[in-house]
């Protein structure tokens, strides 16, 4: 897919903006053929202008005066005819004219009653399905451009910045990652030999270095469900398995300020036990 070019804003404001001249210009695309729609409808509720009622109606009135004179014309040609007094080639001359005439006259007829009735329920009909297709065309590009201003979910902080100011990104490709400093946990990777007994809710205390080695007290929130590598081998070297490692994550019981991502933690076990 083609990128889209990704700036920072330097205003502080939680968010990131991405530019895509072409996504603006498809949606102003959009935005036309829909007042293009409108009008159309607009058009077709109006019904036929008076004018061009007023125009066919002439038309009839035109179309009439011609029939009336190719039947005056038949008429009089019939009976010279007749009499001999006129060809037979003048006959058939005044026939087809006056064939002619009752067919205009005809066509001037419905396109004087159409003019009168106005566009049909199927034309109406379309026109509105066209104004429906326009707005959910606008509506799609317009969730499009929304999505050009990316918001932070969380109030956090961020962590990493993968693209810089006037960069290009495709999508899908992360552009910054950020920390939720409100769900910081302590996680431990324990042999499962040593796990057993151990239980969600259990509270122990571990030390942080970084805050001075004081005491943190946490509860076990999270035990794997399954063990996964194994990082110590068994008692005997031989007729045995591998122990495998279970992940224990632990929450702080009061929350600490200072506390940060990527901080070591120990505990001793013997006593957490």
């Amino acid at each position: 897919m083609k990128p889209i070019r990704f700036k920072k804003e330097s205003s502080g404001e939680s968010d990131a903006s991405i530019s895509n001249p072409e996504l603006l210009m498809k949606l102003q695309e959009a935005e036309a053929a829909r007042a293009v729609a409108v009008a159309d409808l607009n058009r077709i509720e109006v019904g036929t202008r008076a004018e061009v009622v007023a125009e066919r109606k002439a038309a009839v009135a035109a179309s009439e005066a011609s029939l009336t004179l190719a039947q005056q014309t038949y008429d009089r040609t019939l009976q010279l005819t007749q009499g001999e007094h006129a060809s037979v080639q003048n006959l058939d001359q005044a026939t087809v004219n006056l064939d002619v005439a009752k067919r205009s006259n005809e066509q001037a007829k419905l396109a004087y009653d159409e003019a009168v009735a106005g566009y049909t329920p199927e034309e109406r009909g379309v026109a509105k399905a066209a104004v429906a297709k326009a707005d959910a065309a606008i509506a799609t590009l317009k969730a499009q451009v929304a999505e050009l201003t990316v918001t932070a979910p969380i109030a956090g902080q961020v962590y990493q910045i993968a693209t810089g100011s006037g960069e290009y990104v495709s999508p899908g490709v992360p552009m910054l990652s950020l920390v939720d400093l409100s769900d910081i946990w302590v996680r431990f990777d324990l042999r499962e030999d040593l796990v057993k007994g151990l239980k969600v809710g259990d509270h122990f205390q571990v030390k942080i270095p970084a805050l001075g080695d004081s005491p943190v007290e946490v509860e076990v929130r999270t035990i794997a469900t399954r063990g996964e590598y194994a990082g110590w081998r068994a008692t005997r070297a031989t007729g045995d398995f591998d122990l495998r490692t279970f992940e224990v994550r632990a929450y702080p019981v009061e929350k600490i300020a200072t506390l940060r991502p990527g901080m070591s933690a120990y505990a001793d076990w013997a006593d957490a036990r």
